[in-house]
């Protein structure tokens, strides 16, 4: 496995996690923005053809914030969100970013213990953020 930056050649590997694995997943448009926003990435977590997961972030000068992070169900839990995260992390700090912020769904305990074990710390929480379901999102931020 390795994590490069996502192209076009990527995006329906991207799409078909996405849409596998949030109830409201982003349009393709939404998500190939990011392919060529300069302060914005893809990273994708690929073995041959195939992609295993995917992050969507961006750097505002010292801030940095994660959009989200998916990977492939068959995949999970072997260490492939963890890696994709990792590399996210040193390259928004090696963007400049000092902090980064997410959002995640108060009921996503796999995602929050992820994020929990990078170093991220509950901050806050915005209520009925999400839609289908309604749900409170979880704010979470580290120190980079």
């Amino acid at each position: 496995m390795e994590i490069v930056r996502a192209n076009a050649g990527h995006m329906d590997g991207i799409m078909e996690i996405e849409r596998d694995s949030f109830p409201d997943p982003w349009s393709r448009g939404g998500v190939e923005v990011y392919l060529t926003d300069p302060c914005g990435a893809i990273l994708a977590a690929v073995e041959g053809d195939q992609v295993l997961g995917f992050a969507i972030y961006h750097v505002s000068f010292e801030e940095s914030e994660l959009f989200t992070i998916a990977v492939r169900g068959e995949r999970r839990g072997r260490g492939i969100g963890g890696a994709i995260l990792a590399r996210v992390l040193r390259e928004a700090r090696a963007a400049g970013a000092e902090k980064m912020f997410l959002e995640v769904r108060r009921s996503n305990a796999a995602a929050r213990a992820l994020y929990a074990a990078a170093g991220f710390t509950v901050c806050g929480q915005r209520r009925g953020y999400y839609d289908s379901p309604r749900e409170d999102a979880i704010l979470m931020d580290i120190e980079l």
